[in-house]
């Protein structure tokens, strides 16, 4: 198999995978913010919540349900800006798989990633994480949601905690955003060969 990525390329496409990979498990994953309700835990993503409370009409009182899952819609999402996050991180997300799948693409293809064909996926990369990082950054401007402040003992506000935490997932895609802009981006430059100059 001819391979159309330098040494240095291999290394940058490899990165890239994983750099995406980070990135799109943290954002799907609903373990951005950690806090407690009705002493169960309670955790939220951009687009998902883990445990939820629901009223048991039966017994008259409100239960926990420990379950993940989506919310129902978009507008569900508890905030504005929560929406917005979700969008711009997953566009983010997208452009990183797909430049992390090119790449790999070109350590098996030969002539797929020229010299300038590189500099622009590390362009495209680039853009992604700097789209990640601003979802990351929009993320605490939801944090006055009631749906959070119920979580936090209502003392949560915007870029205010309270008694909630940041959780894994949050500090994944950010690292994974990071990574990308920073790393994958100067390697993207060395990563293709130098194409052939023909007589003709």
């Amino acid at each position: 198999m001819a391979s159309s990525l330098t040494c240095t390329g291999v290394i940058w496409a490899l990165l890239s995978l994983l750099c995406a990979a980070a990135s799109c498990v943290g954002f799907f994953m609903p373990y951005w913010l950690l806090g407690t309700q009705m002493d169960k835990p309670v955790s939220f993503g951009t687009f998902r919540r883990c445990s939820y409370p629901v009223r048991d009409e039966e017994r008259q009182i409100t239960v926990m349900v420990e379950q993940c899952g989506r919310y129902a819609s978009f507008h569900g999402i508890p905030s504005l800006e929560w929406r917005i996050c979700t969008v711009v991180t997953g566009v983010g997300c997208g452009l990183l798989l797909l430049v992390a799948l090119t790449a790999l693409m070109g350590c098996c293809i030969s002539d797929l990633i020229s010299r300038t064909i590189g500099r622009v996926a590390g362009g495209i990369q680039f853009v992604g994480g700097l789209l990640i990082g601003s979802g990351c950054a929009l993320y605490p401007l939801g944090w006055d949601s009631e749906e959070v402040q119920q979580t936090c003992n209502n003392s949560s506000d915007q870029f205010q905690l309270g008694s909630c935490q940041i959780g894994w997932a949050y500090y994944c895609t950010g690292a994974g955003a990071a990574a990308a802009m920073l790393l994958c981006t100067w390697l993207s430059c060395f990563a293709g060969k130098k194409q052939k100059q023909y007589p003709y």
